[in-house]
């Protein structure tokens, strides 16, 4: 059945399948990344970051296709997580820029909003790498703008678009060496063509469509068993549910949806000692859908209530209420009924998005001239290194690290925490920069914000370590970036699967080492790859070695590390600070 638009239901319908598509093929693509390591997040940065742009697209759809893409670009902007995540972001950011006007899309207009979507994205990275995800996006925008002057059917072109995004996945290794040599596909490309495959399966109505091409170029091809005859056909992948419309308005018990912060340290002197229980039961005597996240300064409440000021005044007995949203279920209902839009896809499809915490409370601002004219925001991958960067002088500490992204909203809610003229951000992680400097953009005007492009925890370290107070911003940059570059990092973990890296053979289990983003040692057990790094890694001339000790490093295992350094490099001086980071028993560090 041919389609000649599509207007916001549609595309609400699009989004949801895809972001059903991606979350069910997550750890496929996480499982693609290039180093053999145990926390590829390619697949997970991607499938929050759709959760993000999924959860603003459910509460604000609309009929037209320009706002619902609007809705859907803001929830991407701000959830967006990693590289990949980011530029998923800025795809979907210049597709909204060209939809905005319209109430439906033709194919000649979907067409040029992917086209616009690719223009943004590219735009948006400052060295773009072909054999990527921009790759893919750029050849299927192409086709497209390409093919919609020659059928108005927008199933058919969405069917050839997602034909050439996994054509041009399938050819990613022949523009990215490594790729290559690894033996597997782009993995943010991958999660895009997942989306596609979504985006097609809610235009066909829900149907799956074999076109299992990418898969088959990453090895590990895997495709839906032939139909028998006389069999009935499996249950499709994904069917849009009309949900919405099946609910009584008067129906919705619990009508006001709050979600709410309770600040335990700017509560009054004579504040209740927190009982969750208690509280959770208190709070459902007139609510339901109760989550209840506490810490020991912070507690997050989300429920669904009848009376909403007896909530607030069962919260203040614990502390001062922030972030306060209220948002009347009932009228939501009728507006979608309004519309026609009642598309309702099961809540577990999608990931949940875990709660981050910065290291800063949340006082008022002072007035500009009781600022101070330097704060700043660091990226930490373990307690004993969050600990450093605030004995340092870092005003928040985001947990990030490769095992989980910040993101771009994590960034711009700790900036708002910060009582400061100058913001300097240190993402700390090679894939956290993005998503840092998409935070700067979007704050642009408001604060003065500079991101130190940090890609390593020893390179964040050593340019808090460079900052002085009395110096100017220039001056402050300047030092901070000359840091960066002194600093050599190096990283011990272990291989998940068998690969071969230049001209070495990994095998699963083996301890690796890696520095400057290759893999240059790989041994049978810990200490011998730890030693084989930073043979690598010291030079003649070089002053001080550190290391940071993950939650999985034994004593003795660093001890004779130490051992080895002294008899090695002797006029070397050794500092040992227990890292706390999960998946790497050793970060080094190497400075001259």
């Amino acid at each position: 059945m041919s389609k000649r638009s599509i207007n916001g239901r549609d595309f609400t319908a699009m989004v949801l399948a895809g972001a059903e598509k991606l979350q069910q093929h997550a750890e496929h693509v996480n499982s693609l990344n290039v180093f053999p390591v145990p926390d590829g997040d390619t697949g997970t940065n991607m499938n929050l970051t759709m959760t993000a742009g999924v959860g603003e697209l459910r509460k604000n759809h609309s009929a037209s296709v320009g706002q619902s893409s609007g809705v859907l670009s803001k929830g991407l902007l701000m959830g967006a997580r990693g590289n990949s995540g980011v530029i998923l972001s800025q795809l979907f950011r210049g597709f909204s820029r060209y939809a905005a006007p319209y109430e439906e899309l033709n194919s000649l207009q979907f067409a040029a909003a992917l086209q616009t979507g690719v223009d943004t994205a590219y735009k948006a990275v400052v060295k773009p790498v072909e054999g990527t995800i921009l790759t893919v996006a750029k050849e299927a925008a192409r086709h497209a703008v390409y093919l919609a002057r020659r059928t108005t059917d927008i199933n058919e072109l969405m069917s050839e678009v997602l034909a050439k995004a996994k054509e041009a996945l399938a050819g990613t290794p022949e523009l990215l060496p490594v790729l290559k040599q690894v033996g597997v596909v782009d993995s943010g490309g991958q999660g895009l063509v997942y989306i596609y495959e979504g985006f097609l399966e809610s235009l066909a109505g829900g149907r799956f469509t074999d076109l299992d091409q990418g898969q088959a170029a990453a090895g590990t091809a895997s495709r839906e068993p032939a139909a028998v005859p006389g069999k009935p056909e499996a249950k499709p992948a994904y069917v849009p549910v009309s949900a919405q419309s099946r609910l009584s308005t008067e129906d919705i018990e619990f009508l006001y949806d709050m979600e709410f912060f309770i600040n335990r340290q700017l509560g009054s002197p004579g504040a209740k000692a927190f009982d969750e229980d208690q509280f959770r039961k208190a709070l459902s005597v007139n609510g339901d859908s109760i989550i209840v996240i506490s810490d020991d300064d912070t507690i997050k409440v989300h429920v669904h209530s009848r009376a909403p000021g007896e909530v607030l005044n069962l919260a203040l007995l614990y502390g001062e209420i922030t972030q306060i949203h209220i948002l009347n279920m009932r009228e939501q209902h009728r507006e979608l009924l309004t519309a026609g839009m009642d598309i309702a896809p099961s809540p577990e499809v999608f990931a949940d998005i875990p709660e981050e915490k910065s290291g800063a409370q949340d006082p008022a601002v002072p007035p500009a001239d009781d600022l101070a004219p330097y704060g700043f925001i660091a990226v930490s991958s373990g307690d004993g290194i969050s600990d450093i960067f605030r004995s340092l002088g870092i005003d928040a500490v985001l947990s990030g690290g490769q095992t989980m992204n910040p993101s771009t909203e994590d960034f711009v809610k700790a900036v708002s925490l910060i009582s400061a003229k100058h913001i300097y951000i240190l993402p700390n992680n090679s894939n956290i920069v993005l998503a840092a400097e998409q935070a700067k953009e979007l704050l642009e005007g408001d604060r003065e914000i500079t991101v130190i492009p940090s890609k390593s925890i020893p390179q964040g370290i050593a340019a808090a370590f460079a900052f002085q107070e009395e110096e100017s911003a220039d001056s402050n940059t300047g030092r901070m970036l000359e840091a960066i570059e002194r600093v050599k990092s190096g990283q011990v973990t272990y291989a998940v699967r068998d690969t071969k890296y230049e001209e070495m053979d990994i095998k699963a289990g083996q301890y690796i080492g890696i520095s400057n983003s290759k893999i240059v040692a790989a041994a049978e057990d810990l200490l011998s790859a730890s030693q084989a790094l930073l043979s690598r890694m010291v030079e003649s001339g070089d002053e001080i070695i550190t290391i940071l000790t993950g939650q999985e490093a034994k004593s003795e295992d660093t001890e004779a590390l130490e051992d080895w350094l002294g008899a090695n490099y002797p006029d070397a001086e050794i500092e040992i600070h227990a890292g706390g980071q999960p998946l790497y028993y050793y970060l080094f560090s190497v400075e001259a």
